[in-house]
């Protein structure tokens, strides 16, 4: 098992300091890594740096010792899992935390939106359809959030579009009927909101229609 209370260890530093022992509760049940980690992003929650893992490599701890963890240790453990190097056990704790509007939480989601994994855009595409309307709380948080972390929301775009144009044209001629091309707008109004006014589309021109090259 991982140990405990050590603010060192770069998983409790994932979140914000105020849930470190949320942190070393969940550490506490899961398995050790089977490989090390290896890098990480920094991105700012609420005024506060934080840096999470590029892969997660432990296995998923048992289901009987998920269900010993509360609601909130619960959420924590299904982010640090949607890092994980097995694309399907990314889906299945993404799925599980996509809906919360906590701040630490969209970090975890954002990122996804900037990989290759075509089902976990998908995923996000339907849970955030609503973050377009203004006033909610997905629509602030996530607003919020990519205010903070301008850098981080560029390179989330410009990923975005290199992985339709590498991976997916063949399923989506125009970058406009991809899914990922829905989320950023979606980000972006949210981010518009928040910054009052107009956030950059990072997208080439061309992205939007057949032409791109």
């Amino acid at each position: 098992m991982q140990p405990l209370s050590d603010r060192s260890n770069p998983l409790i530093r994932a979140f914000p300091a105020e849930l470190a022992s949320d942190a070393e509760a969940v550490l506490a049940v899961m398995p050790d890594s089977r490989l090390q980690l290896h890098g990480s992003f920094s991105v700012t929650v609420e005024g506060q740096r934080i840096l999470i893992p590029e892969r997660l490599y432990a296995d998923e701890p048992p289901t009987d010792a998920v269900a010993s963890l509360s609601s909130r240790q619960q959420q924590l453990l299904h982010c640090l899992y949607s890092r994980h190097c097995d694309g399907m056990v990314r889906q299945r704790h993404l799925e599980k935390v996509v809906g919360s509007t906590e701040p630490w939480v969209v970090p975890f989601v954002v990122q996804l939106v900037g990989e290759y994994v075509l089902e976990l855009l998908v995923v996000i595409r339907d849970e955030l359809r609503d973050l377009a309307a203004p006033g909610t709380c997905g629509h602030l948080a996530y607003g919020q959030f990519l205010v903070d972390n301008p850098a981080f929301f560029a390179r989330t775009q410009r990923r975005v579009v290199s992985y339709w144009n590498c991976n997916y044209r063949h399923a989506y001629a125009s970058f406009q009927g991809y899914p990922g091309c829905t989320i950023l707008d979606l980000l972006r109004s949210a981010a518009s909101d928040a910054a009052g006014r107009p956030w950059p589309d990072l997208a080439p021109a061309g992205a939007r229609a057949d032409g791109y090259r």
